[in-house]
């Protein structure tokens, strides 16, 4: 209950600043700005067309920028920047954490990024330098570098003064890391331990050795799943010579988990998963027309092969009306074993060990659902043609496609994945290319051998 209320409450809030900016009362929405949290701001801003969030932009109180440029979407938020001046943005992104500081500055453009890396002092640049250096996707560039450190000989009571004399602890912090005077890690120590310990032991006592630790290199949907095995709130970052660099915590892999959801259904439509839904029309009409173009080509591929039996269609044109039955059948099956596959390597089920198996039970599954729906549509072409071989002939057809499809479902991602092409991306694309190609080409190819 607590929960709806909240959300009926920003839903509230949100309402009233459109209505106050539509009539002109900006102090008004200057003060409802003020009282919301960031997210709900970025939230705003993004629900927004171009000139509303310009003005909405500039109605935020400055101390509050690097916060709502935290929680935006990357469109949206490197539109803003692009209007921003450089000292203005260094002032936004001076306490950002570092794993949004990368985030934020690698989606610039090259100029803007240069503009804004002059403008800082030398240690905001060599942060930024630093967070920017680790590989995009990367544990290194989503981590924090605001750990605690302890030393293995120090006593409890030491630690707890010590955290007592330093005020505050960094957001999300559940577990405190041992190093030793190189900052390589030794071990780790949870907060509810160290705060139930008896105060004359030592660190070394109570810490865990056997720690798991994430690779600086590893990839985000790694340490994503790791996360979902292990059950983690945080996790520390070590490199090649086990130094402690960082650490990563749940607040930054469920923002992971969530933009690759949004990466694999917007990915399956030909769009970025960062996309402006309010972008203006002509930059949106250019992105979408390259996906548009792509399927244009394999939509006139799949119209050649027709082309190549317009003389069985001009003497059969039963055969134009059945025409489009096995291509659709074979693409709704073949999208299912795609998505399904993609699923699975997602979530780091598949692998070279299984990824056989998986094409077997995947092309068996062709063959079985080709055998039902072959017989079923033969049943019905023939009884409402009155044409026992044209059932047979569509039956045939049906049966190769839902076998095509079955195999070319179960292959595609694994292939692309090797190749470093994105499945989500590019692989409805082919899927529907190869069941449109076969299913014509089987169907007409069949007809006009027994028919004609």
């Amino acid at each position: 209950m607590a929960e709806t209320f909240e959300l009926k409450n920003v839903q509230s809030q949100l309402s009233s600043i459109s209505e106050s900016l539509s009539d002109g009362t900006f102090v008004q929405v200057r003060k409802l700005l003020h009282d919301l949290q960031p997210g709900d701001v970025a939230l705003l801003l993004e629900s927004s067309p171009s000139k509303t969030r310009n003005e909405l932009w500039q109605l935020i109180d400055a101390d509050f920028h690097g916060d709502v440029l935290e929680e935006l979407s990357e469109d949206v938020r490197n539109g803003i920047i692009s209007k921003m001046v450089p000292s203005s943005v260094v002032d936004a992104l001076e306490d950002m954490d570092t794993d949004d500081l990368a985030e934020t500055l690698s989606s610039l453009p090259d100029t803007v990024l240069q503009s804004i890396l002059k403008s800082m002092d030398a240690q905001d640049r060599l942060r930024a330098e630093k967070a920017l250096s680790y590989g995009e996707d990367t544990a290194g560039f989503m981590m924090n570098t605001d750990t605690i450190t302890l030393r293995p000989d120090v006593t409890i009571d030491v630690v707890l003064r010590y955290l007592r004399l330093k005020g505050e602890l960094p957001e999300n912090t559940d577990t405190l890391y041992v190093v030793n005077r190189h900052d390589n890690l030794l071990g780790t120590v949870p907060v509810t331990k160290l705060l139930t310990s008896s105060l004359n032991i030592s660190v070394n006592e109570i810490m865990n050795e056997d720690a798991k630790t994430i690779p600086v290199n590893m990839s985000d949907s790694e340490v994503a799943g790791m996360f979902e095995r292990y059950d983690w709130l945080s996790a520390p970052v070590i490199d090649a010579n086990k130094t402690l660099v960082g650490r990563i915590t749940i607040d930054d892999v469920v923002d992971i988990i969530r933009e690759d959801a949004e990466h694999s259904m917007m990915s399956m439509a030909g769009l970025d998963d960062e996309e402006d839904t309010f972008a203006p029309v002509g930059q949106s009409t250019k992105r979408r027309s390259i996906w548009l173009g792509v399927n244009l080509v394999t939509a006139l591929m799949a119209a050649a092969v027709s082309d190549l039996f317009e003389a069985t269609l001009s003497q059969l044109a039963v055969l134009a009306i059945l025409n489009t039955i096995v291509p659709s059948m074979g693409g709704v099956a073949g999208n299912q074993t795609l998505t399904l596959v993609i699923r699975g390597m997602a979530l780091g089920h598949v692998s070279q060990s299984n990824a056989v198996w998986l094409v077997k039970k995947e092309l068996a599954i062709g063959f079985l659902n080709g055998i039902i729906w072959a017989t079923l549509i033969a049943s019905v072409i023939a009884l409402w043609k009155q044409d026992f071989m044209l059932g047979v002939v569509i039956a045939f057809a049906m049966l190769m496609n839902m076998i095509a499809a079955g195999l070319a479902g179960a292959t595609l991602p694994i292939i692309m994945k090797r190749l470093n092409i994105d499945p989500a991306l590019a692989g409805s694309v082919i899927l529907t290319t190869i069941t449109d190609v076969v299913g014509i080409f089987a169907f007409l190819g069949t007809a006009t051998l027994f028919l004609i």
